[in-house]
């Protein structure tokens, strides 16, 4: 009879979930939406984004941050589903500017497509958004190199008018989403990318939406088992317009 020794291997480590503590910036928004034809819109957003200092978490516009750029096409199939696609220019700028460690400002550029579905529950309009982004992004170290990662994102948001029976000209609102984010690549640890709880109150009036809100995210870092969390406040203006010659009021709502 033979007797086979088994050794044991030690379980792999498991690092402990470490919290950071929270973080503050302020993003400020425009929003447009172009209608050239019955089918087609031009659609753009345009971002400035700055976030706390490096010495006080709390003041949320102490360092420049982001300058984000979206353009698309979006067609529309019906009344109640359209499709966007188009590129993003993101400019990420140094967390210590100044610092010859880190390169000022680098230029992250994406290929974006959405699809995004509307829904009507009584006086509330239910928007899921389906958001794919293409990145090519590296960090503001000056030897770093550009990686390729895929973006998958699912946001679903409550148009809640306040005034009004439903969601049309000189409307108070409330608009609560929640938005999940995933990634993928060589260089991608974790899957899970980020999730935002966002709740904005706005005002309607003609062609022009104006809200804000707080939003708060929750995600992991480069450091397996360290998560991080931020407060945000966003300041946004949105701007709708026809262009056909038979121009209507433009009603529709689109996801921020």
């Amino acid at each position: 009879m033979s007797i086979i020794n088994v050794q044991a291997q030690e379980a792999p480590e498991v690092p402990e979930r470490v919290n950071l503590p929270g973080t503050t910036e302020n993003w400020n928004g425009l929003y447009l939406k172009l209608r050239m034809t019955d089918k087609w819109f031009w659609y753009q957003e345009n971002h400035y984004r700055r976030r706390n200092s490096a010495n006080n978490p709390r003041d949320f516009v102490g360092r420049m941050s982001q300058l984000y750029n979206r353009f698309g096409f979006t067609y529309l199939f019906t009344d109640n589903f359209e499709v966007t696609f188009g590129p993003t220019l993101v400019w990420n700028f140094s967390p210590d500017r100044g610092n010859p460690e880190f390169v000022d400002s680098v230029l992250e550029p994406r290929f974006w497509h959405q699809w995004l579905l509307t829904q009507g529950v009584g006086p509330i309009k239910i928007l899921h958004q389906f958001r794919f982004e293409h990145r090519f992004k590296r960090n503001n170290n000056l030897a770093a190199e550009f990686d390729y990662t895929d973006r998958w994102r699912y946001k679903i948001t409550a148009y809640v008018p306040l005034n009004k029976p439903r969601m049309e000209n000189k409307t108070f609102f409330i608009a609560p989403s929640n938005e999940f984010f995933f990634e993928s690549g060589k260089q991608v640890w974790n899957i899970f990318e980020e999730n935002r709880v966002y709740t904005a109150i706005g005002y309607t009036l003609n062609n022009y939406m104006f809200f804000g809100g707080h939003m708060w995210t929750y995600g992991p870092t480069a450091l397996p088992g360290v998560y991080r969390n931020r407060h945000i406040i966003r300041l946004n203006v949105m701007y709708t317009i026809d262009f056909r010659e038979r121009r209507r009021p433009l009603t529709r709502d689109f996801a921020f």
